[in-house]
């Protein structure tokens, strides 16, 4: 293992440290480093960069097992060391479904294998995600991916009994379900945002009040039994209104929100391109600004990227034909600091909290966002916000092209990625 000294960067607070890097942990800090073994060290220029804990998405579609077509965990991996991040957690999408000890652990192997960041495996609530009956829980919890995040995301848990029992299941070892927002009866074929724009498409509308009668539920169940409950993907006004209430109450309830809905609305359906095809789907200005507020204020806990790959068939068809989501991994922390450090919205201490410490505090993901202190694992990011780059769809890492970016110039770019001490990307 090389040993390295990442020299002229500054810290989130604006502080200009050195870090001596060795044996994969931060070694020493500061000024001017004085470690015997410096001489032999790689030097990583960071001069005009940040340097920032690795970023930490607890929502990623890596398709594997199943569908290696559009992802593996290697390549999911290589986006997202791309991307700045050194830790993802793998949706239970997978086929067969990751309800199962077995499963989680082939996942958690894999990433292990691939080396370039943490992967954490995402349990299924239920089993096949069919919103019947409870997964095998306890075994992943107790297996070696040591499972502490539970979702059937792709599909609402709409009973509110089995979502009421999952609560209760774990509460045992303080795990968390991450629900996907969807009241069903509500969305039957729905394509779209309902609003003025679905209306003059033609296209069947998804109403806001399909999500937030979710969330409002979900968290009066979580404050019923006293367990911890998180919200993925929020996208409307409404939604972000509940989760304010809901934490003013005391309820252990966090939640998310994607780069795209924090920057993409329903007008960009207008052009019939099904790479904005996305579910839950983009929303209106209105909901978008506040997504942001919300966010800013840490009404929203954390930025993840629901990244979701999919084949060039299934994006480049009808709207009414084409798979829901969109990739993005790569183009996540660029689209952050675009919507909330240059608005002046955050600080880069803020950044630093919704993308590192905050997500990696709610998947119990004990070496992930960490202060950059000595004795800490050197799990870190260079940036460079005063650089910008063109997103090109061809150039990406991940197996899948569906990125609604492609051609988009964007600002901030990841320099270099560190995992464990070793550089994954740079």
């Amino acid at each position: 293992m090389s040993n390295y000294l990442i020299k002229g960067g500054a810290l989130a607070d604006g502080s200009k440290r050195d870090l001596y890097i060795a044996d994969g942990l931060i070694v020493e800090k500061g000024s001017a480093i004085t470690h015997p073994a410096i001489a032999s060290a790689i030097v990583i220029d960071a001069s005009n960069s940040l340097v920032l804990p690795g970023f930490v998405d607890l929502h990623t579609h890596l398709r594997e097992p199943g569908r290696e077509d559009t992802e593996t965990v290697l390549s999911g991996s290589r986006s997202g060391a791309a991307g700045g991040f050194t830790a993802l957690s793998a949706m239970a999408n997978t086929s067969p479904v990751a309800d199962t000890a077995g499963v989680v652990e082939q996942v958690f192997r894999l990433g292990q294998e691939a080396g370039l960041c943490d992967v954490f495996p995402i349990g299924a609530v239920t089993q096949g995600l069919l919103g019947k009956s409870l997964s095998e829980i306890g075994a992943m919890a107790q297996s070696a991916a040591r499972v502490r995040v539970f979702s059937d995301d792709g599909n609402c848990v709409a009973d509110p009994m089995v979502m009421r029992r999952a609560l209760e299941y774990i509460k045992q070892f303080d795990g968390v379900i991450a629900q996907h927002a969807q009241d069903p009866d509500l969305t039957q074929g729905a394509q779209m945002n309902e609003g003025i724009v679905s209306s003059r498409l033609g296209l069947r509308g998804w109403p806001a009040v399909a999500e937030e009668a979710i969330i409002a539920r979900d968290v009066l169940l979580a404050d019923h039994v006293q367990s911890r409950i998180h919200i993925c993907h929020l996208t409307t006004a409404g939604g972000v209104e509940i989760v304010r209430w809901a934490k003013a109450r005391g309820i252990q309830v966090t939640a998310e929100v994607t780069p795209h809905h924090l920057l993409l609305t329903d007008d960009e359906a207008i052009s019939y391109n099904p790479v904005y095809k996305v579910n839950p789907p983009l929303r209106t200005q209105a909901d978008v600004m506040a997504l942001r507020e919300g966010l800013a204020d840490g009404t929203i806990d954390i930025v993840s990227t629901d990244h979701a790959p999919h084949p060039t068939e299934s994006k480049e068809c009808e709207w009414q034909e084409a798979a829901f989501g969109m990739i993005g991994l790569e183009t996540a922390f660029s689209i952050v600091q675009a919507t909330m450090i240059d608005s002046g919205l955050m600080t880069w201490t803020d950044l630093v909290n919704r993308m590192s410490i905050a997500p990696a505090k709610i998947g119990k993901y004990e070496k992930q966002g960490l202060d950059l202190m000595v004795g800490s694992p050197a799990n870190l990011t260079i940036v460079n916000p005063s650089l910008s780059w063109r997103v090109d769809r061809d150039l990406v890492k991940s197996r899948s092209r569906n990125t609604p970016f492609h051609g988009l110039e964007l600002p901030g770019v990841v320099i270099a990625t560190m995992f464990n001490g070793n550089v994954t990307h740079g």
